[in-house]
């Protein structure tokens, strides 16, 4: 059977518009952009933004980091979970969460059932009574006149495991963050009451889940989409796009690779129709977050775009090819680059920036990276931009 196909420069601008990295950000607001990219990734390393401020702030320019703090602690459009990692996620998905909640909880369980100690279930309860008491609690709260390390449950005092596992087994949530620290407080108390009591099935939050990733991804194996939101298991997948294609929901298409291989994938009519008449991309550069949504499945990244990306964080010094924390650039609908940049003090330090393979960067773009840098200093800031001489690597 033949299957439409899409060339490769088509399926980079698909990819990208999915991930809202192709258009102009003038209409959005951050809960439609929260929802549009299904969740935003929290990471604590801080060289030049948050992980998560640096994403949201690649798809919407006026936004303020605070602006996503508050989404969560003031307004309730967010609540903090777990998808692959730590993430914010629209509150509207609570629903959807229950299924991920119930099975975190008994993999925990079944984790820990010989390695925890006595006194395990006092722990939990003790922990859960003060939160109900006292309000939102963090880890340090409930240290007191303990012993400021114990020996069993991780590398962690017992308190903070505890408030862990009542967090991801859904009897607390996050209410509020005070800089990186979490407070957690009871799930009634923080998620509202309309999110909280709607009730979904196990295969209709697997359906919404598939299908949901898939709008997000555009063109996806079925392992790809479970992996999107990590809620459904890969046999679960396996068996939703068997019955989607059944029905014709969803179809398949050959996608062109970098390299000119042809990668099968599932799609929709809908979804091949607009690929079809998409706008040309903005010819701006963009500094990505080594986290961002687009940059996650580095496999996937490396086929379409053919941008061989690592984070460098675990890699001792003096086996690091470019550095601790590089960022990808992005122009248009290709990577282009990546840059080592760091803030220091009131300064942001540009150390290096090596060109891909056949990407020519003249004064013409060189100039747009500094744009970049310059849009970019109020995120970080900073009050200069200053390039460290040779710079610009071959």
């Amino acid at each position: 059977m033949n299957h439409p196909f899409v060339d490769n420069q088509t399926a980079r601008r698909l990819f990208l518009d999915r991930h809202l990295l192709l258009r102009d950000d003038a209409q959005r607001d951050l809960d439609g952009l929260l929802a549009g990219l299904g969740f935003v990734q929290v990471d604590s390393v801080n060289t030049l933004a948050r992980a998560h401020d640096l994403i949201l702030w690649s798809r919407l320019s006026n936004y303020q980091p605070k602006a996503l703090e508050d989404l969560v602690a003031k307004h309730r459009t967010a609540f903090e979970h777990w998808t692959h990692d730590a993430a914010m996620i629209p509150i509207e998905f609570f629903p959807m969460w229950r299924l991920k909640i119930a099975r975190d909880e008994a993999r925990m369980r079944a984790r820990w059932s010989d390695a925890r100690r006595d006194g395990w279930e006092t722990e939990i309860k003790a922990v859960l009574g003060h939160v109900h008491a006292n309000g939102a609690t963090c880890s340090r709260d409930l240290i007191g006149d303990r012993a400021p390390r114990s020996s069993g449950w991780w590398d962690w005092h017992p308190s903070k495991t505890a408030l862990e596992f009542l967090w991801r087994s859904g009897k607390l949530a996050i209410s509020h963050r005070q800089g990186f620290r979490k407070f957690y407080d009871l799930t009634e108390r923080v998620i509202p009451a309309q999110h909280l009591n709607q009730q979904m099935t196990e295969p209709d939050i697997i359906d919404w889940a598939m299908f949901q990733a898939l709008l997000r991804l555009g063109f996806a194996t079925a392992t790809e989409m479970a992996a999107f939101f990590d809620l459904v298991t890969k046999a679960e997948a396996t068996a939703w796009c068997k019955q989607a294609l059944a029905t014709g929901r969803i179809v398949e298409a050959d996608f062109e690779m970098a390299d000119g291989a042809r990668r099968s994938s599932f799609t929709t009519n809908d979804i091949l129709d607009a690929a079809a008449s998409l706008p040309n991309p903005l010819s701006r550069i963009r500094i990505l977050s080594p986290f961002d949504p687009a940059m996650r499945d580095r496999a996937r990244v490396e086929r379409l775009f053919g941008f061989h990306y690592r984070i460098e964080i675990y890699v001792p010094e003096p086996k690091r090819q470019y550095g601790y924390y590089v960022f990808p650039v992005m122009q248009g609908d290709r990577m282009v680059g990546r840059m080592d940049a760091k803030r220091d003090g009131n300064r942001l330090v540009v150390r290096a920036f090596w060109p891909e393979t056949g990407v020519k960067f003249g004064k013409a773009q060189t100039a747009k990276i500094a744009m970049e840098l310059e849009r970019i200093m109020t995120l970080a800031n900073v009050s200069s931009v200053d390039f460290c001489e040779g710079w610009l690597r071959a």
